[in-house]
């Protein structure tokens, strides 16, 4: 279940500037359109007909605002929300003292959904479709089977990973199943403009497109590097220009499409060692002294978007833009498989 502790001061510094960048209203939320526009019917028809919504599933890369919409349409219904995770429900018990603490229409918000407990996931089922909870209690034969009325509540679920979902519980969302998209450049510009009014930096415009160039299309990171900029910044006594903007960037290691280190590394060794590919996964893993996991989930993604990876059914590829992003004017003449 969700808690509020919090670590050290900047800790719990870093949080309250979370929370305070969070948009609090449909009209502060930039970006993700369709999907906003169709929440908004929904609520708007379920409080017309005074019933709670049907439960919705968003999903999408992190950092896009899942758990914002969540707020928001908290905030829209005027009505608590209840926070928790799918790796924080461990035991059917944690479940149902979740759900026996539900007021009339309240959302509950489970992050990381299809990390919930299997077991678990069985008992929510009941509590989805018929608005109640079956707790078994006793062992053996003495056990016995106790129904316990729910009040009317919406599920509002957000994953990083749908196909981990169980077709079953993926059939329970109703309400609809929505998927959040990467920004656009002009609104992640948008949103770093909205951020630096609120932090109260005085920024240049200048610097303000180069910030959204590196925040890989995501407004989490893109506060991020504001948030980095800003204190550079504070330290140096002086507004976030384009130059200190700049100089923040190197210190972070963050290039000029937001690669990072490990990033480039990635290319790096593909091309120097394996003359840009094709090369296995597993090859990579070995030779970057990284988890295949890693790469693949984390890194690659990223990588393949920006058209600086391929995957193909011989291996990893590096494509021309990625030789030349990571080694400038010394593309190899042999490589084989590279694309424009």
């Amino acid at each position: 279940m969700s808690t509020n502790s919090e670590g050290g001061g900047g800790q719990a510094t870093d949080l309250w500037l979370d929370k305070t960048l969070r948009p609090s209203a449909w009209d502060e939320y930039i970006g993700q359109e369709g999907v906003k526009n169709n929440l908004r019917i929904l609520l708007s028809a379920a409080a017309e007909r005074g019933h709670a919504p049907e439960h919705l599933l968003l999903y999408g890369p992190p950092g896009l605002g899942k758990t914002t919409l969540a707020h928001l349409i908290a905030r829209e219904l005027g009505v608590s929300m209840k926070i928790s995770s799918g790796p924080a429900i461990e035991r059917v018990g944690d479940l149902a003292a979740i759900l026996t603490n539900l007021g009339k229409n309240d959302i509950l918000f489970i992050d990381e959904i299809h990390r919930l407990n299997k077991t678990v996931e069985e008992v929510l089922y009941p509590a989805l479709e018929a608005g109640v909870l079956d707790i078994i209690i006793g062992k053996g034969p003495s056990a016995r089977t106790i129904q316990l009325e729910l009040p009317p509540f919406t599920l509002v679920a957000a994953t990083t990973r749908i196909a981990l979902l169980s077709a079953p519980l993926r059939s329970r969302f109703s309400g609809g199943v929505f998927r959040l998209e990467f920004y656009t450049l002009e609104e992640i510009q948008r949103i770093i403009e909205r951020s630096a009014t609120i932090l109260d930096v005085p920024i240049d415009a200048a610097a303000i497109p180069i910030i959204a160039a590196r925040s890989r299309f995501t407004p989490r990171t893109a506060n991020y590097l504001l948030k980095r900029c800003r204190d550079l910044a504070q330290v140096r006594k002086t507004p976030l220009t384009l130059e200190l903007a700049e100089e923040a960037f190197q210190l972070l290691g963050f290039d000029t499409l937001g690669l990072q280190y490990a990033d480039r590394h990635i290319l790096t060794t593909m091309v120097e060692k394996f003359n840009g590919g094709p090369v296995g996964l597993n090859t990579i893993a070995a030779a970057t002294a990284e988890e295949e996991a890693t790469i693949a989930e984390v890194y690659e993604p990223y990588l393949i978007r920006m058209g600086l990876l391929e995957r193909t059914p011989r291996g990893r590829v590096v494509t021309a833009r990625g030789v030349e992003h990571v080694r400038p004017g010394t593309i190899p003449p042999t490589l084989p498989f590279f694309k424009n």
